[in-house]
């Protein structure tokens, strides 16, 4: 017989009532208006002429990356173009004793973190000296295996905290790394032994091809943290004060014991996954593609800027044009530097050369002194 007898609990109830919590932060609009004035950071307006800077800087960086990438002068290449406000603004919260450790489409947040530009070129080479960050620059090499740095970074972190340093280290993966079962371990660590660290998920709505919602039944991916027990927040990914703020303040409580923070920047990426052959107009519309142009980083926060006399065109200029500049300078230096051998490889490798290489060995290092 069946009982009547009503449930006293809602399992679908509770898990709605979480989602809902988890609501979008935005301080611009997408016209640059300020919408969220009491989340306004405290950030002089030396520091957001700074901050406006490095975005036009990465954009050109990011343009001439592709055009030097199809020129075959560079190998792995991940445009970022659409993600400046999602990295560099959450790079621009960080201080020099922070750790960073990327996924390959961060590379301009180790650039701004200290990493010579030419040796960002030599990493997309693949080249063994684009890993060889200089002494005092915290940074790991881009990880290609997706969503291993949040491992590396719970590690990272939790040495920060038993060395009793005040800095944290931040990783950045997309929308699909967070299907990694590396993410779910990453930020279970970090949560348990309240280690210092800031997990940031890049959602530009496709992981390769596959769109967010085949990633996840979530409604967001922001509220994860909640199953390790930590902070998490949806950010508006396109907005660089939100952004900063929302880092800024991870950054805060993890430096003073409070433990990690899941940051979900939402954003889009406007080129393809990667330049490997990725063709993104297979799978998103052209529609899709105005919808989120309207929502650029660059031209909501010049906006904002230029209604504080704190931008012009002026400044724009003198920005594109550094940023070639130094472009230039840094493909020379990669182009300079002797290539790679095999030798090298097995040098790198073993410190001392197995019986069964020894002979290859001998066999490279006689037709590389040719």
């Amino acid at each position: 017989m069946a009982s009547n007898k009503t449930a006293q609990f809602d399992a679908v109830k509770t898990l709605h009532k979480i989602e809902d919590h988890f609501e979008m932060f935005q301080i611009l609009d997408h016209e640059g208006n300020v919408v969220n004035e009491d989340a306004m950071p405290d950030i002089s307006d030396e520091d957001l002429q700074e901050l406006m800077h490095r975005m036009v800087y990465t954009r050109i960086l990011d343009q001439r990356s592709i055009s030097l990438n199809r020129q075959g002068r560079l190998g792995f290449y991940a445009p970022t173009a659409g993600q400046e406000a999602s990295q560099i603004a959450s790079h621009f919260a960080l201080e020099k004793e922070d750790w960073v450790v990327p996924g390959y489409r961060d590379v301009p947040q180790i650039i701004w973190h200290g990493l010579p530009l030419s040796q960002a070129f030599l990493f997309s080479r693949g080249h063994y000296l684009g890993n060889q960050s200089p002494e005092g620059v915290n940074v790991l090499p881009p990880q290609i295996i997706i969503g291993a740095q949040y491992v590396q970074t719970a590690g990272i972190a939790l040495g920060l905290k038993k060395r009793g340093k005040k800095a944290v280290a931040i990783t950045y993966t997309g929308d699909g790394g967070s299907s990694q079962g590396d993410f779910y371990e990453g930020i279970n660590f970090a949560g348990a032994y309240a280690a210092p660290a800031i997990f940031v998920v890049q959602n530009n709505q496709f992981a390769i091809s596959t769109p967010r919602d085949k990633q996840t039944a979530g409604k967001t991916i922001a509220q994860k943290a909640v199953s390790a027990g930590i902070p998490g927040i949806l950010v508006d990914g396109m907005d660089p004060l939100a952004v900063y703020a929302a880092t800024k303040d991870a950054r805060d409580r993890a430096v003073n014991g409070e433990g990690p923070t899941l940051i979900e920047t939402l954003c889009y990426r406007y080129g393809p996954h990667t330049m490997a052959g990725d063709d993104p107009t297979r799978y998103r519309t052209d529609e899709m593609d105005t919808e989120w142009e309207k929502k650029d980083p660059l031209v909501r926060f010049r906006k904002f800027l230029e209604d504080k006399n704190l931008w012009n065109e002026e400044r724009e200029n003198e920005s594109i044009e550094k940023a070639k500049e130094e472009i230039k300078e840094a493909i020379k230096v990669a182009d300079d530097t002797p290539k790679q051998k095999v030798t090298d490889l097995m040098e790198n490798m073993y410190e001392e050369m197995p019986n069964n290489l020894k002979e290859q060995y001998e066999i490279y290092k006689e037709k590389e002194s040719k």
